[in-house]
């Protein structure tokens, strides 16, 4: 390249620098400039990216720790068979109706849903008949404890001598299912 420059004329050779800046300017205006925006662009994704790599890094630092409390709460509570969920269901409601004075007047055949992964939840409705002290009483004591008993729906009207109140309860009991490990246990244990 320098052959050929120092062949031209002083002239000459201004031109074809003019002409090669003018060119690079022109190819830079043609193929680089309308990308300079994608720069800040890909800035962004990178950050982006960056943040969400820093959130999934911190989630599975903790998988440890939440591996743990899930073999806490699955160890914790009592575990009843599926088979006698519904029947221990009704029994806690008849004891604590006995204890708390109420008049269990009826009850429909309890519903089960298997839709969690942890829990089995079984619905009973009931129709109770009770002073106002022992039908609060009674609903008080289903819900504390250790009982994973709630109330769902409750409609109160008064009985026709105005004396007592009758309720149209629908329950809710979370019972545990049974751990994965365990099942495996009894399988096994079975087997031998």
């Amino acid at each position: 390249m320098k052959k050929y420059l120092s062949q031209l004329r002083p002239l000459e050779r201004r031109l074809v620098v003019i002409v090669g800046v003018a060119l690079l300017v022109v190819l830079n205006w043609v193929f680089i400039w309308p990308y300079l925006s994608d720069w800040g662009k890909y800035e962004v994704r990178l950050s982006n990216a960056k943040f969400k790599l820093a959130q999934y890094q911190t989630a599975v630092a903790q998988t440890k720790d939440l591996e743990n409390q899930l073999k806490k709460y699955e160890s914790e509570g009592e575990f009843v068979a599926l088979e006698d969920q519904g029947v221990n269901f009704m029994r806690t409601i008849q004891a604590q109706a006995a204890q708390s004075g109420v008049a269990l007047q009826n009850s429909s055949r309890p519903i089960t849903k298997t839709n969690d992964v942890f829990f089995v939840e079984q619905t009973q409705n009931i129709n109770v008949l009770a002073p106002e002290d022992q039908l609060v009483d009674f609903l008080y004591k289903l819900g504390s404890g250790s009982s994973m008993i709630r109330i769902r729906d409750l409609s109160l009207q008064p009985d026709p001598p105005h004396m007592r109140l009758s309720a149209d309860i629908q329950l809710v009991a979370s019972y545990q299912k049974k751990p994965a490990g365990t099942a495996a246990n009894t399988s096994t244990a079975k087997a031998k």
